[in-house]
């Protein structure tokens, strides 16, 4: 619980310290003479890449805060967080992001039919792409590293039943994104209680990692040429129907994920000796 208690308190602070160090170093070296109050808001809203950029280093934090508690708290090696084996089973991580990225963006492109993709490039989408492909993997990964692989052990050796890390840090996955009506909670609920289970019967984190980093890049490239990067970043509200579609996405890449692992005969328990 010590573990719990300190995992969340330094999700909270060590996120939001580097994230907003990173926006005044950018203003204070590129835009010293815009308010600085505006600069702030525009960066956090994802209307400019240095603040997406910012957000996601303060968020690649998770990794080594993940790392720290494991080695501090626990006195067990970080690579115990990434599979039973216990290190990433690289294969497997790269046959699953070939799932996900058919699967998630075939679903998305069917939730979407008869909605034609107008693509018109926002302003600055280049600087954006660079800023996506080169950080939001990282992003996503140590979210994944976080939440399915630190939380969800910690909260899972509280009580003798695997089943209540997969569901208590999937609630505080859920929750902690902030504000969002009903649908919206329950697609990203969704997607944490498959990726968790996923944790559980497969013993690693690979399948969850590549389901983060494909929604999360390609949903950015898409927004950035379409609408705005800004503009998926403020969404608040999904409708049910386009809830359903996510998460009956991310059932489908789950069950496929889950089969490439018993193709792949991958070790699901930790060897004793």
């Amino acid at each position: 619980m010590l573990g719990v208690v300190f995992g969340l308190s330094l999700f909270v602070l060590v996120t939001t310290v580097v994230s907003r160090a990173l926006v005044m170093l950018f203003w204070a070296t590129t835009s010293a003479d815009q308010m600085i109050g505006d600069y702030f808001a525009r960066a956090r809203a994802f209307e400019q890449p240095l603040g997406m950029l910012a957000v996601n280093l303060g968020l690649a934090t998770l990794i080594p805060v993940s790392w720290a508690l494991m080695a501090m708290v626990h006195h067990m090696r970080p690579r115990w967080l990434s599979s039973v084996q216990p290190r990433i089973r690289w294969g497997y991580l790269f046959g699953c992001l070939a799932i996900a990225a058919v699967v998630l963006n075939g679903v998305f492109l069917l939730s979407r039919a008869g909605e034609p993709l107008n693509f018109d490039p926002q302003p600055g989408f280049w600087g954006f792409l660079a800023v996506i492909v080169l950080t939001s993997p990282i992003q996503a990964a140590a979210e994944e590293i976080f939440f399915r692989g630190y939380l969800l052990q910690a909260l899972g050796s509280l009580v003798a039943k695997p089943w209540f890390g997969v569901v208590a840090s999937s609630v505080v996955f859920a929750l902690l994104h902030g504000t969002q009506n009903l649908p919206l909670f329950v697609d990203r609920l969704g997607f944490a209680l498959l990726a968790g289970l996923l944790v559980w019967r497969i013993g690693g984190l690979e399948a969850g990692i590549a389901a983060h980093v494909i929604n999360n890049v390609f949903a950015y490239v898409i927004a950035g040429l379409t609408t705005s990067i800004a503009e998926l970043k403020g969404i608040q509200g999904i409708s049910w129907v386009h809830a359903g579609f996510n998460v009956g996405g991310f059932a489908v890449f789950a069950l496929l994920a889950y089969g490439l692992s018993r193709l792949m005969k991958l070790r699901t328990h930790v060897e004793l000796t």
